[in-house]
């Protein structure tokens, strides 16, 4: 025969119940092969082939061993989410995994500086753990490695947990305000990108929001939700203020609202410009950067108060979302009457 037939692509669920099953045997060698055939069978899988095994994948999380290859492991079940497995059922071994790389990743860090004041901090990378590292974190050499291979791994859990985060607002609800604190500490620290992570983490759903219009005086109370930056926070008030005649100024765009709105996820990178309508400003008059969160808007009195300005000057950005799996929503929900808004603006710098 001159051409070889194709050989059939083994089926997910099956590899995956030789994965279980090697994994509950504790049987390295053929915990290994089932491991090497999940990763291989996945790259040619379909949709329908994803959806049962990605519960099944992220459920084998806790048992890999700290050492292993449980980043890649998450990213498998990560990928399953993508095409269409319950980013719920999935969600708790990954971000647990996720936020245990983390903590531990502080710790190396701890250790590494305790070790020797004055040095850098070393590169993410496996090549730098040797004896003398070892030696420099202490205590007992598992747990030693096992830090060392967080520090140089944990961004790897970081497209896995956005793929579980991006697609529930159930999963942000129930682990995200445990993670942030630890991801923010880490990235301070200058030697991971973990901005995505940061921001799905930050993400506000249903979040009631006081807007100040300085140059009208006028307030809004409004709910805001599924908004991964402040350029989109932007574009969507803009759009319900100025759009909606509450407010002077020029509306965004249909296009540029599209993007920001849209429930099905965004398909590549657009050239569609936004225009800034505002200065977004905190209520003691500081700057709100559009680079920023909608998080980063102070609460008082139990309200995120924005205030809004004149713009110092004209800016625009590329429209496309942050996310492009999370639509963002802004709902006005009532008009403040003079006497609201004015009590709001006691609470400015701007108080009469």
């Amino acid at each position: 025969m001159i051409f070889r037939r194709k050989q059939k692509a083994a089926d997910p669920a099956a590899v995956v119940s030789e994965l279980e099953q090697a994994v509950a045997a504790r049987d390295g060698g053929r915990t290994e092969r089932a491991f090497n055939a999940m990763m291989s069978g996945l790259q040619s899988a379909t949709g329908p082939d994803c959806v049962p095994v990605g519960p099944r994948l992220a459920a084998l999380l806790p048992a890999f061993p700290p050492t292993g290859p449980r980043p890649v492991l998450a990213t498998m079940a990560g990928f399953c989410v993508e095409r269409g497995a319950d980013p719920v059922a999935c969600a708790e071994p990954i971000l647990d995994g996720t936020h245990r790389d983390l903590l531990d990743a502080l710790e190396f860090a701890r250790r590494w500086a305790a070790g020797g004041a004055g040095d850098e901090l070393p590169a993410a990378d496996e090549k730098i753990i040797d004896d003398a590292l070892m030696a420099r974190l202490g205590g007992e050499a598992h747990e030693a490695l096992r830090l060392a291979l967080a520090w140089c791994s944990v961004e790897q859990w970081q497209p896995p947990a956005l793929a579980v985060l991006c697609r529930s607002t159930e999963v942000r609800r129930r682990h995200a305000s445990a993670l942030l604190p630890a991801c923010r500490d880490l990235a301070t620290l200058e030697r991971h990108d973990l901005k995505c992570l940061a921001y799905a983490l930050a993400i506000l759903d249903d979040e009631p929001l006081v807007v100040l219009h300085r140059p009208t005086g006028s307030g809004f109370e409004m709910r805001i939700g599924g908004i991964g930056d402040n350029f989109q926070l932007h574009t969507l008030l803009a759009h319900v203020l100025v759009g909606g005649g509450h407010v002077p100024g020029t509306a965004p765009s249909a296009e540029s609202v599209r993007l920001a709105t849209d429930p099905e996820p965004a398909q590549g990178r657009t050239e569609t410009v936004a225009s800034g309508a505002f200065e977004l400003l905190a209520p003691d008059g500081e700057r709100i950067w559009n680079e920023g969160l909608p998080d980063d808007i102070p609460v008082v009195e139990g309200r995120r108060l924005l205030v809004l300005d004149e713009p110092m000057y004209p800016r625009s950005w590329n429209a496309d979302r942050f996310f492009p799996m999370l639509p963002g929503t802004v709902e006005l929900t009532r008009v403040l009457s003079a006497d609201e808004a004015q009590a709001w603006f006691a609470h400015t710098c701007w108080r009469s």
